[in-house]
């Protein structure tokens, strides 16, 4: 499984996750990706807003609703055992 390393603005240690998808709308990258190699984990759906001309990347969490249940749909659709919910605190 593909490993990303992401550097969070207020934070000073990387953290790690685990890429289950990926996949382009609207010419944005988009990635499913959780905390946990194996098992039950944590998962956030990262888009890419880096330009093709930057040397890293930058990722920001999709908080929006509509965005995030169309993407949601889309990687439920690409990942079939796997199961999408919504935190009870982001309802």
């Amino acid at each position: 499984m593909e490993k990303i390393t992401l550097i969070p603005e207020d934070e000073e240690r990387p953290v790690e996750f685990y890429v289950l998808e990926e996949t382009t709308v609207g010419g944005r990258d988009y990635f499913l990706v959780t905390d946990a190699e194996d098992g039950d984990g944590e998962a956030l759906i990262l888009k890419d807003m880096s330009e093709k001309e930057d040397a890293e990347a930058l990722f920001v969490i999709v908080s929006d609703d509509d965005e995030l249940d169309a993407v949601a749909g889309i990687f439920a659709g690409l990942v079939e055992d796997i199961s999408l919910q919504k935190n009870e605190g982001d309802q």
